[in-house]
């Protein structure tokens, strides 16, 4: 921060400054990743609402998904990670695909909502996917739910409940 005091507001709100509060209380540093990608999906909410607007929302999910696999396609490209391709056998492949229709349904469900309300509405609902994850992990991955996990998922639904109702 500018101030150099370390401990000032402008270094605990910051992004280094919350990870390093967040290790400084015993807990993995922050992933910039996923701070980024909360970013990102605030942002499609408001572009895909924009976007949709007139067009069949298959349509919009199509131009989406091309915009993606361009994208996507263009960085392991850039990065030399095609060569992985070889590497995927067929259970790894089998589930990426099956992601890739969970994904794609998801989307195409995601820009029909957006088209028949707002995207503050649309958004919350969306974000229930975090619970259901964590269930599904439960359920499938044994993954556990901790009281402090669970008690913050019962927040985030109590909070798209309020959000919705707004």
């Amino acid at each position: 921060c500018w101030c150099g005091r370390g401990e000032c507001n402008e270094t605990l709100l910051s992004g280094p400054g919350l990870a390093a509060d967040h290790a400084r209380h015993g807990a993995a540093v922050i992933d910039a990743q996923a701070i980024v990608s909360a970013a990102a999906a605030g942002a499609t909410a408001i572009l895909a609402k924009v976007g949709v607007q007139g067009v069949p929302s298959n349509l919009a999910t199509a131009v989406r998904t091309v915009v993606v696999l361009v994208f996507a396609w263009g960085i392991v490209l850039a990065r030399g990670e095609a060569i992985g391709l070889r590497d995927l056998k067929g259970r790894t492949l089998a589930f990426l695909v099956l992601s890739g229709v969970a994904t794609g349904l998801s989307w195409l469900a995601y820009f029909k909502a957006l088209q028949l309300a707002p995207a503050s509405r649309v958004a919350p609902i969306d974000k229930l996917s975090l619970p259901m994850t964590v269930v599904l992990a439960w359920l499938t991955l044994g993954e556990p739910i901790s009281l402090r996990l669970g008690i913050g998922i019962g927040l985030m639904v109590a909070g798209a409940i309020l959000t919705v109702g707004a």
